[in-house]
């Protein structure tokens, strides 16, 4: 399911304009992102918790050439933690 899909699944089932719904989902996208990048995290009970976490600097290999070593910048990446309620419906058999 991509993010248009997404977006006519939440008008079909509230029963608002597409319109409406995109810019819901848009809402949602963007809170999670000032919340992330201003460090804190979004934790939505049962669903999961969006974090961000930092990834320090290190040492790596170039691909293109295996004895060339190089170094790898830090870096901060999003990281989710399913939460009980996700990780059980994914469990169940149907």
């Amino acid at each position: 399911m991509n993010k248009a899909e997404l977006s006519d699944v939440i008008a079909e089932k509230l029963s608002v304009p597409k319109k409406q719904a995109e810019e819901m989902l848009e809402v949602f996208e963007n809170t999670i992102i000032s919340t992330l990048k201003a460090g804190g995290e979004v934790s939505l009970t049962g669903f999961g918790t969006f974090s961000a976490k930092r990834r320090e600097a290190r040492m790596g290999v170039n691909p293109q050439k295996p004895t060339e070593r190089i170094q790898i910048p830090a870096v901060t990446v999003p990281k989710f933690k399913a939460g009980k309620t996700l990780k059980d419906s994914l469990k169940q058999k149907d």
